[in-house]
């Protein structure tokens, strides 16, 4: 599987909570780090728990893929039934069909408050 494919395939076994097809996409010793929240999770096993124990009540919609090589990033939007809507931007590292590495960026748009200074040169989403 190409690397655009195996980011593809990710996002849509999260979505199926097929945990042992998250499993196969994963190097035994994939590090994903979450710098929002200072965290790094090591291991497939860790990975794949830390997501079928989240709460329920998620769905994803993958927004955007760019592709250089092994490298993919990704947009996806994650509403949550009872905490709101999330977006992440990650960045994956893909070699020979697995992901080895990962860096994602979570937030909840328009958490962070907008400084009063920018307020002149820029408009809400």
């Amino acid at each position: 599987m190409e690397p655009k494919q195996v980011v593809l395939a990710l996002w849509d076994r999260m979505q199926a909570r097929d945990w042992t097809g998250l499993a196969e996409l994963l190097a035994a010793d994939v590090v994903v780090e979450w710098p929002v929240s200072a965290e790094r999770i090591v291991g497939r096993a860790n990975y794949v728990a830390v997501n079928a124990e989240y709460p329920e009540g998620w769905s994803i919609r993958v927004l955007r893929v760019v592709t250089d090589g092994a490298s993919v990033v990704s947009e996806v939007e994650v509403p949550h039934e009872s905490m709101g809507v999330h977006r992440a931007v990650s960045f994956w590292t893909v070699l020979d069909g697995r992901i080895v590495a990962a860096r994602e960026y979570w937030t909840q748009p328009g958490a962070d408050p907008s400084p009063q200074w920018r307020a002149a040169y820029v408009e809400a989403l």
